[in-house]
């Protein structure tokens, strides 16, 4: 039982890892540029702010 705690411990740990190390950052700068692209497209289409 003891080798299957840490077993477990040692997965979770990577997984842990891996999320907070890559996989939040890249969710991150992707949420960010999608943002600015939507903003930045909205503003071909319809103009600048305040421009009217």
């Amino acid at each position: 039982m003891s080798q299957n705690t840490q077993s477990e411990k040692r997965t979770e740990l990577k997984i842990f890892i891996f999320l907070t190390v890559f996989l939040a950052p890249i969710l991150a700068v992707l949420f960010v540029s999608a943002l600015g692209f939507s903003i930045w497209f909205s503003q071909i289409l319809m103009g600048p702010p305040g421009a009217g």
